[in-house]
């Protein structure tokens, strides 16, 4: 029988950081940000000129999303998780001051997962394909940086439940690596 999902609350702190082990279900809940590439960028252009960014990063998770529009009476569009290695360039740096969290899609690169176990993080895989669902889980959207950016800009995201699962934990844990020796063996 399956394990029972985890209940967790973003942002994260660091002893749920550090319950967390891949291939934990997780139904998360709390508030998050999104953020794709451009807003990855301005992010890091923002503390390479020494200036204050505009979320928060301690605990933090960030879904790598660029939602569709509200259709009426909707909070957001569909909310499909982006291919996550877009933005290897730009996570370490954004785990080194305090992010706890991202959720994705596919595989991350060694100098992500590196940073997830020197500074504590996790990466969680959201259901690909399933868009629509996923934004059923988004109780509250709200623009709150680089709205020029359009679907790109960074939202605070009030969520409750959205199904995850931990893909790469804070003790260098990898899902999908275990999940292929797991399959070669057989």
């Amino acid at each position: 029988m399956a394990e029972e999902a985890k209940k967790v609350t973003a942002p994260l702190d660091d002893a749920t950081i550090k319950d967390l082990k891949i291939g934990d279900r997780v139904l998360l809940s709390g508030t998050i940000y999104t953020g794709r590439d451009a807003a990855h960028k301005r992010l890091i252009e923002t503390l390479e000129k020494g200036e204050e960014l505009p979320i928060p990063l301690e605990g933090q998770v960030i879904f790598y999303v660029g939602p569709a529009p509200a259709k009426p009476g909707k909070v957001i569009g569909s909310a499909g998780p982006t291919t996550s290695y877009r933005m290897d360039p730009y996570a370490p740096k954004l785990i080194e001051l305090g992010m706890g969290g991202m959720i994705g899609k596919g595989n991350r690169g060694k100098e992500v997962r590196d940073a997830m176990k020197k500074y504590g993080a996790v990466y969680f895989a959201s259901i690909g394909g399933a868009a629509a669902l996923t934004a059923d889980t988004i109780k509250k959207a709200e623009v709150v940086a680089y709205e020029e950016l359009g679907p790109e800009a960074i939202r605070k995201l009030e969520i409750k439940d959205m199904p995850v699962v931990v893909v790469n934990d804070a003790y260098g844990g990898d899902l999908y690596e275990e999940g292929r020796k797991e399959y070669e063996i057989k």
